[in-house]
């Protein structure tokens, strides 16, 4: 849904590019991005097609519908809380095309995992990208990008992905998301392993000389990584002692198999 993507950015206040062709650094990172993204999609788009798999009509119809019902990722045209969403979802995008490249290597597919494997290196340039726009606004103004992330951790990190639908299921990206955590595509560990990197990456531990306010929004968001990873083992844990398993799922883009 890049469409969908680059409107998100442009609703930065400060940072948009309000003529389509702005020569600022910002406007110009912001098409720079647009266009790798673009490529993304274009090629694992024609890799469904001509590997003859999937059904391309699904797909699109798909994809048709998340572009036309947008996402809202609680930015607010802000863009501290424009740059906390970017830095955490951009990683996890890399973690997750990672995972599918390893998968498709463990099942003979070279051509997907090497795929994977570039988009994930474009990602995790992406990655670094808006998480040193991040480190640059701690250096000049460390209470309110506190203040914006421990408030954004409260809400939990909205996927892009969740408005999707193929005019059949209507809860697609439930379904979606339940064969990704099965199958270790992208797992709720991976959303605590996400903010305990963000926290490490950006110091938050030793950051001295805030408000009393913003010393307590620390406290609160370093302590999130432990506590999101125990919620999830504690959860993948009693799964496996009452022996519960995943129903299997449907899905229109490969014919309504089962997985």
């Amino acid at each position: 849904a890049l469409p969908t993507y680059q409107t998100l950015l442009n609703t930065f206040e400060g940072c948009d590019d309000p003529t389509g062709d702005t020569d600022t650094a910002w406007a110009r990172w912001s098409r720079g991005w647009t266009s790798e993204e673009n490529r993304h999609g274009d090629l694992l788009n024609k890799y469904l097609y001509l590997g003859g798999k999937c059904d391309m009509r699904s797909i699109e119809v798909t994809i048709q519908h998340l572009i036309t019902n947008g996402f809202n990722p609680d930015a607010r045209k802000d863009p501290y809380r424009g740059f906390v969403y970017t830095s955490f979802q951009e990683r996890a995008t890399k973690i997750s095309h990672s995972n599918v490249g390893r998968l498709a290597g463990q099942y003979g597919d070279s051509r997907l995992r090497k795929i994977c494997a570039q988009i994930a290196g474009d990602e995790g340039r992406h990655e670094k990208a808006y998480q040193t726009f991040c480190e640059e606004i701690i250096k000049r103004d460390p209470d309110g990008l506190i203040m914006t992330f421990g408030d954004m951790m409260r809400g939990q990190i909205v996927m892009p992905a969740e408005q999707m639908t193929d005019g059949k299921n209507p809860n697609l990206y439930g379904d979606f998301s339940e064969v990704a955590q099965r199958v270790g595509v992208y797992t709720a560990i991976d959303y605590a392993d996400i903010i305990k990197h963000l926290v490490q990456r950006w110091d938050l531990e030793n950051i001295e000389g805030l408000s009393s306010e913003a010393e307590k929004e620390r406290e609160y968001i370093c302590k999130l990584p432990d506590r999101y990873r125990k919620l999830a083992e504690r959860s993948m844990n009693k799964k496996k002692k009452v022996n519960e398993e995943e129903p299997e799922r449907s899905f229109s883009w490969i014919y309504n198999r089962s997985v």
